[in-house]
């Protein structure tokens, strides 16, 4: 009785090992690198302007992108791409499209990034890039 009792305990280990080698959020942390484009000074004399947001290199997946416009959070016009992976790194990118009178009375554009509880942002001030 004892041999088969030590015979379901060694099973009962190696699928627990299993599991833990194999699980996803086991490996590291790695916080997104995030770039925040402006728009070009092309785009801007047409009648809209797209500011870009990249987030690269990061692990595990789910980093959240959210924007604000001027400390006020912008949800129109907001596109994120879904999550994709390479070599256990993923990325994403979000696109915030405003029109050309909105563009022009913004002052401070921030693309806030939420990645396993820590944020980041980058931001991008129109009066400072102007100098």
């Amino acid at each position: 009785m004892q041999g088969k009792r030590v015979l379901e305990l060694q099973c009962v280990f190696l699928v627990f090992v299993n599991v833990l080698c194999l699980s996803p959020a086991a490996g590291p942390t790695v916080k997104p690198s995030v770039s925040l484009l402006p728009p070009s000074s092309l785009q801007i004399s047409g009648d809209s302007a797209a500011l870009l947001c990249l987030l690269s290199s990061y692990s595990p997946q789910g980093a959240q992108v959210s924007w604000t416009l001027d400390g006020s959070e912008v949800t129109e016009g907001v596109q994120t791409s879904a999550e994709s992976e390479r070599d256990g790194r993923y990325s994403r990118s979000s696109v915030l499209t405003l029109s050309k009178a909105r563009w022009e009375t913004g002052e401070l554009y921030v693309c806030k990034v939420t990645h396993e509880g820590a944020p980041q942002e980058a931001s991008f001030h129109k009066t400072q890039s102007q100098c």
